[in-house]
């Protein structure tokens, strides 16, 4: 049978990068004795893909991976047991069983995130808030991304689908995955410069809350949470 693990990734944990962070729920699956199961060959290693990993230096509260499972578990006694070894800034929130089905992974269906997001020193005007509110009433909101080879104009506003100004910041919900993957830090730096902001000075703090597959409920299709997906 095959699991999918939320867990939160704060304080000095959100400075740890992916490959460590994998490295580390490999450990805790040994030390919490989680049937986990192996791959074949000479080099067997542990079944376990991560949704879409987190950049360094932001923290979330909604971090997943799918692991395969050699035999049944309880998953309340599994989650207690792996938190029992966990560092400070890392904690399980919760295990549920998913689909056999390799294109249901948690890293095949993510199609969403959201975020809180805010500026960490002054590089915005006093009053950036008031003047935040048009930045969505655009007609389109342009990036310049960059290539090895070229540089071309993207406009990222499709990518956008929420976008609201909230006292502690910036609250936005955009497209991540494998199709498109809009990155946060990219937002409120096009916010800046509809801002006028000096965005050389400008640095940002962010915090995911969620990530979201896209799921037909009746006749429409709505956001779920990964956890919420079977």
């Amino acid at each position: 049978m095959k699991a999918r693990i939320k867990f939160r990734k704060f304080g000095a944990m959100k400075f740890i990068g992916h490959l460590d962070v994998m490295r580390f729920f490999q450990k805790v699956m040994r030390r919490a004795d989680i049937p986990i199961a192996f791959t074949g060959g000479f080099s067997p290693h542990m079944i376990m893909s991560f949704a879409n990993p987190l950049g360094v230096g932001v923290t979330s509260d909604g971090e997943y991976f799918d692991i395969e499972l050699t035999e049944e578990i309880d998953m309340g006694a599994a989650v207690e047991c792996m938190n029992q070894t966990m560092v400070e800034g890392i904690e399980v929130v919760n295990m549920v069983p998913i689909s056999d089905d390799k294109k249901r992974t948690g890293m095949s269906i993510v199609a969403a995130a959201d975020y809180l997001s805010n500026v960490k020193n002054d590089a915005f005007p006093e009053n950036w808030k008031e003047k935040a509110a048009g930045f969505m009433e655009q007609e389109q909101i342009l990036i310049v991304k960059k290539t090895k080879k070229s540089e071309k104009e993207v406009d990222i506003k499709p990518m956008i689908y929420k976008f609201e100004i909230r006292e502690n910041g910036v609250y936005m919900q955009v497209a991540t995955g494998s199709v498109e993957n809009l990155k946060p830090e990219v937002v409120m730096q096009a916010l800046g410069q509809y801002l006028g902001a000096d965005l050389e000075e400008a640095s940002f703090v962010h915090h995911r809350l969620e990530v979201y597959a896209l799921a037909e409920i009746g006749k429409s299709k709505e956001f779920v949470s990964l956890d919420k997906v079977w």
